[in-house]
């Protein structure tokens, strides 16, 4: 009751412009979520409309609060979709395997439409058995996640206020860089797959301009597209939607060489020299103190 009082209050003290974004917002992703609690998302179409109710409307809500503040112009509405729809597919990829085994009953966000092309059952993904054919249509997941990431670049381009910019950029690299990471990776039906500590310290870090923006996605693709499969019944598709990615960030002219990976944490060589002076500075006490 208190939390309500609390919240309650906090929403009377906004204006009048926040109120009527955030209960438009709200009211709309409770309608369409409602749809969806006996409903299984068979259709790609059905993955969308799941995806805006439940992060895409998160879009639009952030875009009117902004507007609001006088700080940013009001982006297009498909541009705020394709925000919340990229990390929302992101997230639904990573977890496949969490959903999956929830108890008492399986979560199946994966469209029929895609995975009915590999499997019978949704869950027969997971089985080692099937660890090809449950590859294949990883990738035909990721690859759909892909067509969201120009919109993204261009709804981050048109930010002017600094901490709205990091507020949505950063999650949205991380989005690209766990594609980069879950895309022909078998370890997804495995156990939890995500971006190391370091690489994601890393990127709070370094994301402070549009030009970092680009210089990680377009980093993130490469390495995407670096795991490309060429037997892979998507690859041609993978490719084209890659190198849309990679020729929008190109064309900034905004690119730095980052130089991120994958497979190892880029604070382990600072790590190293700080072992080594701990090191030296132990061996100097001890012959001092001969």
């Amino acid at each position: 009751m208190d939390n309500f009082r609390q919240v309650s209050t906090a929403f009377l003290e906004l204006g009048e412009g926040y109120q009527k974004a955030i209960e438009e917002i709200t009211r709309r992703m409770g309608e369409g979520m409602a749809k969806f609690i006996c409903t299984e998302v068979e259709t790609i179409d059905d993955y969308d409309e799941y995806c805006h109710y439940v992060a895409g409307l998160v879009g639009y809500g952030l875009s009117r609060l902004f507007h609001a503040t006088g700080t940013e112009d009001l982006a297009p509405d498909h541009l705020s979709n394709s925000m919340g729809l990229f990390l929302q597919k992101t997230n639904i990829i990573r977890d496949y395997l969490e959903d999956i085994n929830e108890i008492p009953r399986c979560r199946m966000f994966w469209p029929r439409e895609i995975w009915s092309k590999y499997v019978d059952k949704l869950e027969d993904l997971k089985y080692e058995e099937n660890s090809e054919k449950a590859v294949q249509c990883l990738n035909d997941m990721v690859t759909n996640a892909l067509i969201h990431a120009q919109d993204c670049l261009q709804y981050m381009s048109a930010l002017k206020d600094n901490s709205n910019f990091r507020f949505c950029a950063i999650p949205q690299i991380m989005a690209i860089g766990t594609c980069a990471i879950c895309y022909n990776n078998v370890k997804v039906f495995r156990g939890v797959v995500k971006m190391r500590r370091g690489l994601t310290a890393r990127v709070i870090d370094e994301t402070k301009s549009i030009s970092d923006v680009y210089s990680a996605f377009y980093e993130f693709s490469s390495l995407l597209e670096s795991k490309i499969d060429d037997n892979d019944p998507n690859a041609a598709l993978t490719r084209r939607r890659v190198d849309a990615i990679k020729k929008t960030c190109k064309s900034s002219g905004l690119l730095k060489r980052r130089g991120y990976d994958l497979e190892k944490s880029m604070y382990r060589m600072p790590m190293l020299i700080m072992i080594a002076l701990l090191l030296v500075a132990i061996i100097l006490g001890v012959l001092y103190g001969k």
